[in-house]
């Protein structure tokens, strides 16, 4: 399902950003881009989004900007620097090397020169957890107000489907008068009217008519629609489920088409699945 969440905390010298996206996906995928600072946190972001975010290809994104004149500066570890500096001339007088370049090479070599936001203070860490959670908060929101919408869409697309088998209802009874009549004319035409024996011919359209019954159909794919909505009221995820009654759903009417042997039912049947083809893509936004 998608969703959306931002969040922000501007403490005067620093603004801290939270940022939450995510698209459709059958699983949870998380994906975190987070400042070096925060690195030691993902475990616990990730963790937290598991817990609040049943599925989706979810993108969290922090980000941290200086807005102040005081930008945290780079500390340079002289003690460090000393040492590498006197290994460097010792090793240039041995080789009787030019040490012009000596003092540049060993600023340039690891650990000398240390920045103050590849660490975050407890204070710090508090206010960025607290702009992920409202962050997570307005995602969430997002999210339950999408599926508000499809909650409805869904529903109206249910009752276009029920209302259509009312309508099959209607046509159903209209269709024995025509087959009789269909099978008679083409009885009389192939053996003439005079040699039909009528008790035979009722015993055969008893039967035939018998394996084009839909009352069955009609009473399971009322039942697979009502269990779809009262599915659909319940507060848990059930977008899996939704899409499991769907097929049955599309079973029947599937059954229903085939055995209709009917024009005005086979362009009622045709709307069904119509509308059960929107009913399927919108499940994929549901969790």
């Amino acid at each position: 399902m998608t969703g959306y969440g931002l969040a922000s905390h501007d403490s005067g010298s620093t603004k801290y950003t939270v940022e939450i996206k995510s698209l459709n996906s059958k699983f949870l995928e998380l994906s975190l881009r987070l400042p070096k600072a925060f690195s030691d946190k993902e475990f616990q972001l990730r963790n937290e989004c598991s817990k609040q975010i049943d599925r989706g290809k979810v993108n969290l994104s922090i980000t941290v900007e200086q807005t102040g004149k005081a930008v945290k500066a780079a500390g340079i570890d002289t003690d460090l620097l000393k040492h590498y500096f006197e290994q460097l001339k010792a090793v240039s007088a041995d080789l009787n090397e030019p040490a012009s370049n000596l003092f540049q090479l060993a600023l340039g070599l690891p650990e000398v020169v240390k920045y103050d936001d590849e660490t975050v203070s407890d204070e710090e860490w508090k206010i960025v957890e607290q702009t992920f959670q409202k962050a997570l908060k307005a995602f969430q929101k997002f999210r339950d107000d999408e599926g508000a919408v499809l909650e409805e869409d869904i529903k109206s697309r249910i009752g276009i489907i029920i209302g259509n088998l009312g309508k099959v209802e209607i046509e159903e009874p209209k269709r024995i008068p025509v087959i009789r009549e269909r099978l008679n004319q083409f009885l009389a035409d192939s053996v003439g009217r005079e040699n039909i024996d009528q008790n035979r011919f009722e015993q055969e359209l008893i039967y035939y008519i018998d394996k084009l019954d839909i009352t069955e159909e009609k009473i399971r794919l009322k039942a697979h629609c009502d269990y779809f909505i009262e599915t659909l009221k319940n507060a848990d995820a059930n977008g899996k489920k939704l899409g499991f009654i769907s097929q049955e759903i599309g079973r029947e009417i599937n059954t229903l088409g085939s055995k209709a042997n009917d024009a005005n039912i086979q362009k009622l049947v045709v709307g069904m699945k119509e509308e059960l083809e929107k009913i399927k893509e919108q499940l994929l936004n549901v969790l």
